[in-house]
């Protein structure tokens, strides 16, 4: 995973130095094989004993939340971009450094155990959102796991609400080239 993120492109949106992943982005293909590796290091690091669901937000956690549920059984919750209108769905507010919107939760009852799987974190934003809507839901958090870190995210959320954060690989873009740090 690490070679395909050194040799990954980078665009500008705003101030923002986006890199585009297949992992992140499902841009340009994602190969099985590197899906494979993720889920596999995931599950090496994560703790999956006792866990009723796994849950990701829309759109590029699918892909890994799909993967992991396929190998470890446990089935998973998208938190979705638009409302369904859902009895017991919880909306929240989701800010990331390139974007504002809704987050809606729905399949989580109180008491359920579950695993957080995330592809970025970065500004923190969208984990914030999930942490909050599945505390409204009274769901147990049992692990957090993001496949990238990059930036202040992970020690912010971290910081914010008392959640330890794993990460795969952290990074940085320098001069338009992501570097593994």
């Amino acid at each position: 995973m690490e070679e395909t993120l050194k040799s990954c492109p980078i665009v500008k949106r705003g101030k923002y130095h986006y890199f585009i992943h297949p992992i992140s982005d499902g841009v340009p293909i994602v190969e099985p094989k590197l899906l494979r590796e993720v889920a596999m290091r995931i599950i090496k690091i994560g703790n999956f004993e006792d866990v009723d669901k796994l849950v990701t937000a829309e759109a590029m956690g699918i892909p890994l939340v799909t993967t992991l549920s396929l190998y470890t059984d446990i089935p998973y919750v998208i938190m979705r971009k638009r409302e369904y209108k859902l009895p017991g769905e919880i909306p929240v507010f989701q800010s990331t450094g390139y974007s504002k919107g809704q987050l809606y939760l729905n399949g989580i009852k109180k008491g359920d155990k579950v695993v957080i799987i995330d592809d970025v974190i970065s500004t923190g934003g969208t984990m914030i959102a999930i942490i909050n809507a599945l505390k409204r839901a009274g769901a147990e958090i049992k692990d957090i796991i993001c496949v990238i870190e990059r930036g202040e995210g992970k020690k912010l959320v971290e910081e914010k609400t008392g959640y330890k954060i794993k990460t795969l690989v952290k990074i940085d873009v320098v001069d338009g080239k992501v570097v593994i740090l």
